[in-house]
């Protein structure tokens, strides 16, 4: 089942509860897809060429919805972010991502997307019952060559995601929730997707970090983990729902060394551009910055618009906005819906500040 997460009536709720050049590169993509499962990995490219800035939006499971948004803000996003459920194939995704020429941004949620229900915990994660689908993760991005940002567990000070230690009555949920699994599931998802050695070396790693070693079950333990491109985004609200103590950024901070990008979002109908100020000058200082969900939410403000790409550009380190739309063409997100943002969106975007493609974008498979 391919299912990006029903972020809109989430999202909704949320609203009642918290107020050398580019053909070469190519070439190589091309090579690196036909190539046997074997070849080393291919490098990711944490961050767009000096200058640019990559704009992408978040996908709604089918090529149409992508394309639609692409030819109403009048850019090819280089970047597509889909939203997957814990232990979620890509075997739909990635014909997707190839299909789009988009660069892909897995958010990967511990919630069924159609229920709710919660399908992992945090400290679950950290204790190793998780390893089988991360170590799935690693080889098919390593075997399928395809660079990728990975976001694990986003916002997780926000009240309605059940990864959250805090309940949105400022209540700390306590056990495996706690903001301290958090940190240590981060770190291990880092590790064991990053790969890149003897499972020996791993474990001695995730030991190092206090975590439990490689938890293969079902099968046998793999001798080695391909390093696979992907770099990982650490994203939570600039300040948090509710914006407790307790549920402040730094809580959920895992540390710089297992953290390859730094990312928030922001929304119209909650633009705090204090707290995301703020949040930026604590994490951003030595990590490309990405606004990893920004949408029109609602009634149509191009004001926050402006807003927004003027913070970014006056903001150096950001280096990717990601525009969230919903499903269908009645959601409250469809920049469609909202023309006169659309209009001050499709301005900015005629820019070659935002590159159509990544340069380690996939490519379709060769017939």
């Amino acid at each position: 089942m391919d299912e990006t997460m029903v972020r809109g009536r989430r999202k909704q709720r949320s609203a009642r509860v918290a107020a050398a050049g580019f053909a070469a590169l190519l070439a190589l993509a091309a090579v690196a897809a036909a190539a046997p499962s074997r070849r080393p990995a291919m490098r990711a490219a944490p961050a767009p060429p000096p200058g640019q800035v990559y704009f992408g939006v978040t996908d709604t499971g089918r090529a149409t919805g992508f394309r639609a948004f692409a030819a109403a803000v009048g850019k090819h996003p280089a970047v597509v972010e889909t939203y997957h459920p814990w232990g979620n194939s890509l075997n739909q995704a990635m014909p997707r991502w190839r299909k789009l020429r988009a660069k892909p941004m897995l958010h990967i949620s511990a919630a069924d997307p159609t229920t709710g229900r919660e399908l992992i915990t945090p400290k679950q994660i950290a204790r190793g019952l998780g390893d089988n689908y991360l170590l799935r993760l690693n080889r098919r991005f390593a075997e399928a060559g395809i660079p990728a940002y990975v976001r694990p567990l986003g916002e997780p000070n926000r009240c309605l995601n059940v990864w959250t230690a805090i309940a949105c009555d400022g209540s700390d949920r306590g056990g495996g929730h706690a903001s301290i699994w958090y940190r240590r599931a981060f770190r291990r998802i880092y590790v064991l997707l990053h790969g890149g050695g003897t499972i020996e070396k791993v474990d001695r790693r995730l030991h190092r970090l206090g975590l439990p070693a490689v938890r293969r079950t079902g099968g046998p333990e793999p001798a080695t983990l391909p390093g696979a491109p992907v770099e990982l985004i650490w994203s939570t609200l600039p300040a948090g729902a509710p914006a407790s103590a307790g549920n402040l950024p730094v809580n959920y901070f895992p540390g710089t060394r297992f953290v390859d990008w730094v990312g928030s979002d922001i929304y119209s109908r909650y633009t705090d551009f204090g707290a995301l100020n703020r949040f930026y000058r604590a994490y951003a200082r030595r990590k490309p910055f990405a606004i990893t969900e920004f949408g029109v939410w609602g009634a149509d403000d191009p004001g926050f618009v402006r807003h927004l790409l003027r913070w970014a550009r006056a903001h150096r380190q950001t280096r990717m906005l990601v525009y969230y739309q919903d499903f269908g063409i009645a959601n409250p997100f469809r920049i469609q819906s909202h023309p006169r943002s659309l209009s001050v969106l499709r301005r900015a975007l005629r820019s070659n500040r935002f590159p159509e493609f990544a340069p380690d974008a996939p490519l379709p498979l060769q017939p």
